[in-house]
């Protein structure tokens, strides 16, 4: 096990999260009507050793947040051992009416409603980490702040982090906000490089940020099963980089999915993976990622392969 850490608190837990995006209905097939194969999945990462279960508030409507919260109450004692973390600001179309397009969301009011909506459905009390999910153009980092603070106080949210956003966009929103931000959760993998050249990473080391990498698989790309293609990794082309992990993990006794996890883990900033497949035995196999070793000469040859050119 080992100590992650969020904002002032040091907790417990393992180097990946749990991704709780495809609980009501997973990898091609639809929702069981009892929520079963949810909750399962669930379970199996709470006793494979996922502590940090990542969720949002637009994860399948609102129901993924409702399934987790049956989890939680069919498993005593599992809240007091997790950190919950959940995501607002993107509103869909259609809301509040039917000509409003699909947008991004920081107003005050916004994420607070957000966030008693988020609670309600979870049934607790508290949200451990409250992430902005993609940045709005409109946001005022005042603004933001207020709310934070507001939620803080009252004991709705404990940590506050964002997702999807720039250095700029970071380093405006923690000039106002008196509460230190502990995450910010990217698209990162060996397909999608772009963290390590455009600053992200490096603010992460320097202001002591915890990096989470979401489709850290590149969608399934990197693993034995591909989930579908988001507009992000259209183009992908895998071929080389599968070859160059299928050849590190037989040495390493590993499977090409952790020999891929293990190359985030690798990284100083402490990078935190977000796994997100729904059966129980892939849970269980990817926290076996944190025991494989790979030196900086290995990680060298994976990433040079993955960039595609040598190094200057």
């Amino acid at each position: 096990m080992q100590t992650f850490r969020i904002g002032r608190s040091s907790l417990e837990a393992s180097r990946l999260a749990y991704g709780c995006w495809r609980l009501a209905g997973s990898e091609g097939r639809p929702p069981e009507p009892d929520s079963v194969l949810g909750k399962r999945a669930v379970h199996a990462a709470a006793e494979a050793g996922y502590t940090l279960f990542d969720l949002a508030d637009i994860y399948g409507g609102g129901r993924c947040e409702q399934i987790f919260g049956e989890a939680l109450r069919e498993a005593p004692g599992l809240r007091d051992r997790v950190v919950v973390a959940t995501k607002c600001g993107i509103r869909r179309a259609g809301e509040p009416t039917a000509s409003a397009p699909v947008r991004y969301d920081f107003s005050a009011g916004h994420i607070v409603r957000s966030v008693e909506s988020s609670l309600e459905r979870m049934g607790i009390g508290t949200i451990d980490l409250l992430m902005l999910h993609r940045p709005d153009y409109l946001m005022d980092p005042a603004e933001i702040a207020g709310a934070f603070v507001q939620l803080r106080d009252a004991g709705k949210v404990r940590e506050f982090g964002v997702s999807n956003f720039r250095p700029s966009q970071v380093a405006a929103l923690q000039q106002a906000c008196p509460l230190r931000l502990a995450v910010n959760q990217i698209e990162l993998s060996l397909l999608q490089l772009a963290p390590l050249e455009d600053g992200v990473l490096d603010q992460c080391l320097a202001d002591a940020l915890t990096p989470m990498a979401w489709s850290p698989l590149a969608g399934g790309k990197l693993g034995d099963r591909v989930h579908g293609v988001l507009p992000s990794q259209r183009g992908y082309q895998p071929e080389a980089v599968v070859r160059e992990l299928d050849a590190f993990a037989a040495g390493a006794g590993a499977t090409r999915a952790n020999a891929a996890l293990a190359w985030l883990l690798k990284h100083p900033a402490r990078i935190q993976p977000v796994v997100g497949s729904t059966d129980p035995a892939s849970i269980r196999s990817g926290a076996k990622a944190c025991e494989v070793v790979m030196s900086r000469e290995q990680w060298y040859q994976i990433y040079t392969v993955a960039r595609g050119t040598p190094l200057p």
